[in-house]
């Protein structure tokens, strides 16, 4: 069916989009939208049709719903300390930490219940789509599922504080938090399907609700045609982008000299994942009590890049990592990211600097980056990340002290980024050394 076209057009459209705005699963929600373009085109619609449900099934290979986290985890410290204050037991809630006579209870990302709640849905609509008929009842076992993994994770987590209280130590109570949790899932799972049995509809066969009529057999260059085609508009996404990441990296950048009060601990070039070359610094700042890193990438980077940097650098990619945003008035970069991490804690503060203007990290700043990104520009993009021991808030004062410097204004920032573009190798090696 050439009709197939359309849709594998605008997944390649999307897909573009996705890939400028930095948003991973958008491009493989769209990848995946070019496969089932590519079967449509293929198989015909009216196969496509009578396959549809196990063809969609295919969207659960995606990883999706890591932004749903920070909610999760809001809402289940919340239904924790309910849950607690309903069972009169006294307790302390600092952010995602609950803390009570018998210890200190951390709700971690892991046990937010993404998983818990990805993995109920993939089994309901398979339970759904086996035992029921009814397009009503399918959906409407579909949005339950959506409700009671996300209640049940929050008993779950109260009932591991509840033990903790109950055995008098926190930490025997989470010691085998995850067993309790696979325990905990299976039961709801068969609460589901307990819940589902009175309503089924798969007593008598199914009879057959999509007719395909008999036709001549198709050549085999009519297969071979739509799916070369649906193939070939699939990768134009991908070499378009490929082109453009490729230009980025034949810009080359020179160090810039290190910022004032601060020592250079190490400079060298980076080889993104994807190829885009840049520059980061290693500071050490304050008589070294301050760790500083800058990460410079050319102007027509992936806008995905510089936010994978800031990422991982800044430590949001450990376990029981606390996120919190810090917004300072005044002249200097305003929107920070904090991140506590560690058994012995790190604070780290992180914010962005895109096209010569601070960047809140915000859809806003993904747009304008990708619109940077196509466009180029004389300025560099920059990740900026500063961390000290501890996780009070005297090192939280000493930080702040510190990026309410001079040499963090946007003056000073744009007067850096474009001289990492700008300078002349014989002016970097002198300004560096």
């Amino acid at each position: 069916n050439w009709l197939a076209l359309i849709p594998a057009a605008g997944f390649a459209l999307l897909w573009i989009v996705a890939d400028r705005l930095g948003v991973m699963e958008g491009r493989q929600l769209m990848a995946m939208g070019i496969v089932e373009s590519l079967f449509f085109g293929v198989l015909g619609w009216p196969i496509y049709r009578a396959m549809i449900a196990p063809l969609l099934y295919l969207y659960f290979l995606i990883p999706f719903g890591g932004f749903l986290t920070p909610a999760l985890q809001s809402f289940t410290t919340k239904f924790t300390a309910f849950g607690l204050n309903l069972l009169d037991i006294p307790n302390l809630v600092t952010g995602n930490t609950i803390e009570i006579s018998a210890g200190v209870f951390y709700i971690a990302q892991a046990c937010a219940g993404l998983r818990f709640l990805i993995a109920a849905i993939a089994f309901s609509v398979l339970y759904a789509l086996l035992i029921f008929r009814s397009p009503w009842r399918r959906l409407l076992f579909i949005g339950l599922s959506l409700f009671v993994p996300v209640i049940a994770n929050g008993f779950r987590a109260l009932g591991i504080v509840w033990l903790g209280h109950a055995l008098g130590s926190a930490k025997a109570a989470a010691t085998d938090h995850v067993l309790y949790g696979y325990i905990f899932f299976s039961i709801v799972l068969g609460l589901l399907i307990l819940l589902g049995l009175p309503f089924r509809q798969d007593q008598n066969p199914q009879t057959a609700t999509h007719r395909v009529d008999a036709r001549p057999a198709v050549p085999l260059w009519g297969l071979l045609l739509p799916m070369l085609a649906v193939v070939l508009l699939g990768a134009s996404g991908p070499l378009l982008i490929a082109r453009t990441n490729s230009a980025a990296a034949a810009e080359t950048l020179y160090p810039p000299p290190a910022l004032a009060g601060c020592t250079l601990s190490s400079t060298r070039t980076l080889a993104s994942v994807r190829r885009q070359g840049g520059i980061m610094q290693r500071l050490k700042c304050d008589g070294g009590s301050i760790r500083t890193v800058l990460v410079f990438l050319p102007p027509q980077s992936d806008p995905g890049t510089v936010f994978d940097a800031r990422r991982h650098l800044s430590g949001q990619d450990l376990n029981e990592a606390d996120v919190s945003s810090l917004h300072l008035p005044g002249p200097g970069l305003r929107d920070w990211q904090m991140v506590v991490a560690g058994k012995q804690p790190r604070m780290t503060l992180s914010a962005l600097f895109i096209d010569g203007h601070p960047a809140a990290g915000n859809l806003m700043t993904r747009i304008h980056e990708a619109w940077h990104s196509v466009a180029g520009g004389g300025y560099a993009q920059l990740a900026i990340i500063v961390s000290a021991r501890g996780g009070g808030q005297e090192t939280e004062l000493r930080l702040v002290r510190f990026i309410r410097k001079e040499e963090f204004t946007t003056p000073a920032l744009a007067r850096l980024t474009r001289g990492v573009v700008t300078q002349a190798p014989e002016t970097a090696s002198n300004s560096a050394g």
